[in-house]
């Protein structure tokens, strides 16, 4: 029995067998890439080819039909700075972007506080407010669009109808651009609202709780606690809701056309009306470019302060 033992402790360790799990985790981790390969092709296809193309025409005098083109260097970019059209559309498109964005946040915010919670006025009531969120603007555009008619629109056949003249609520630029920033922020306010909730509903009791018993109570409850702990909330929602704002396009199209003349086209719609009706396809590009060098900023820009909100807390 000593001379077995002394021969099993002679004998080297043996390694155990590598799982036979790893081979097959390294094929589904294999597999999993792969999935990757057709969202990469149709962006490369449908975004970044487009992207390439939009950017070399923004250095031609290509007219949009012709076989034609001359390479023009930066004339398109330098016309921008002096052409009044593209700098009242680039002015209204900042318009667009931070007024509806300062609108749906505060009445976001407000909707979120007024409806946290549960029961079922408050469900229907949160799920009413969501609903335009899943309506084509363009449709928006539409109902709008029967609503400020000068001649059959539906609120001045109610100021007709109690005495009041008509009134010609889409005649000037200035009124144009505030009913479409009304009309986006009315559709796009129960997307805000959503985040704002989901922040609100991430909040522990036990914070109120503590707070509470140090004080606080109603306004300074809500900007010492709430208010600092949606901040990453506030952030999301300012992203989303400004980059809807500065591409607008579907409404302005349906409801003003630009009109009238010029005054309430955004860059995205001008974009449209330079490429199609005045047949200048390499301006158009590099009006496109500018848009998307500013769009790209304002996201980097949002960005960052969410990463550096997730940082900080």
């Amino acid at each position: 029995m000593t001379s077995a033992l002394q021969r099993s402790a002679a004998q080297p360790p043996t390694a155990p067998p590598a799982p036979a799990t790893a081979g097959r985790a390294r094929r589904s981790g294999s597999y999993i890439n792969l999935m990757y390969i057709p969202a990469i092709v149709l962006f490369a296809v449908f975004v970044l080819y487009p992207l390439i193309q939009g950017i070399g025409l923004a250095f031609t005098n290509w007219d949009g039909y012709s076989p034609d083109k001359k390479f023009v260097g930066l004339d398109n970019f330098a016309r921008l700075f002096t052409d009044t059209t593209f700098l009242t559309a680039l002015r209204n498109t900042l318009l667009y972007g931070f007024g509806c964005t300062v609108l749906q946040q505060i009445l976001g915010l407000a909707l979120a506080l007024a409806l946290d919670g549960g029961g079922r006025l408050r469900t229907g009531a949160r799920a009413i407010i969501y609903l335009p969120v899943l309506v084509s603007p363009v449709v928006m555009g539409m109902m709008y669009s029967f609503l400020f008619q000068y001649d059959r629109g539906a609120l001045n056949d109610i100021l007709v109808s109690i005495g009041v003249p008509r009134v010609a609520w889409l005649s000037s630029g200035a009124g144009a651009v505030a009913i479409i920033i009304l009309i986006n922020t009315l559709q796009f306010v129960g997307l805000s609202m959503v985040i704002y909730l989901a922040g609100l509903q991430s909040i522990g009791t036990e914070v109120y709780e503590a707070a509470e018993i140090d004080g606080a109570r109603g306004w300074k409850l809500l900007t010492t606690i709430t208010i600092p702990l949606l901040r990453a909330s506030f952030i999301s929602s300012m992203i989303i809701n400004l980059i809807g704002g500065l591409k607008l396009f579907d409404v302005i199209q349906v409801l003003t056309g630009g009109g009238p003349g010029y005054a309430s086209h955004s860059v995205s719609t001008l974009i449209g009306r330079t490429y199609f009706g005045q047949q200048a396809a390499g301006y158009a590009s590099a009006m496109g470019v500018a848009l998307f060098i500013l769009i790209a900023l304002v996201s980097v820009f949002l960005v960052a302060r969410m990463d550096r909100s997730g940082r900080d807390a």
